[in-house]
């Protein structure tokens, strides 16, 4: 089966790819040379996905899931949410989007975070969300050299390293979209 994953985002992919069975030949936006900038105007993690999914299956005819993360910290009443990647304004930047969280934070006590995935899976005509939540905390500075985002500054529940110090494997066991992906996944094998 081939199925599209609607992002340009080249870790993302990669830690996807490792976690589907061989069955499933993973495509890239680029492998269908699809360049163009789709537009996250959705005021929902839900939202964002389906626009995602929804125009690479109407316009290039493929299955197709999309996914949209967003970190949500309790203290600042669920933001950046919906506008994790942006955080900081354009251009979309990890490390100025830290930076903005961690001044946020500075006099905040509460540091309860959670990271949440939503997919959207179009296959064969029909719709299938996935959602994977990851709870934690904001740490009061970076740790660790691995990940992405906001992977240095994020420590999972019942853990003492951040995302950044897990190994790909590690963190795709109970990361937020590892947890999105095995939903998918076991989805994909039992219509297999």
């Amino acid at each position: 089966m081939k199925l599209v994953f609607a992002t340009n985002n080249q870790n993302k992919l990669a830690e996807v790819q490792k976690m589907l069975p061989d069955s499933i030949e993973l495509l890239s936006l680029k492998d269908i040379n699809c360049f163009d900038d789709i537009e996250e105007t959705a005021t929902t993690l839900e939202g964002n996905a389906q626009i995602k999914a929804d125009y690479i299956t109407e316009k290039f005819g493929y299955n197709c899931f999309a996914d949209d993360t967003g970190l949500e910290v309790e203290a600042l009443n669920g933001a950046p949410g919906v506008y994790s990647a942006r955080y900081a304004g354009e251009p979309s930047n990890s490390e100025s989007n830290m930076q903005k969280l961690l001044t946020e934070l500075n006099d905040k006590t509460n540091r309860k975070a959670q990271f949440r995935t939503s997919i959207c899976l179009n296959l064969d005509g029909k719709q299938f969300f996935f959602d994977g939540i990851c709870r934690g905390e904001i740490l009061l500075q970076k740790q660790g050299e691995h990940g992405f985002g906001y992977d240095p500054v994020f420590q999972p529940e019942e853990h003492n390293k951040s995302f950044a110090e897990m190994t790909s494997e590690e963190k795709n066991k109970i990361s937020h979209r590892g947890l999105a992906i095995q939903q998918l996944v076991a989805f994909l094998k039992s219509i297999d």
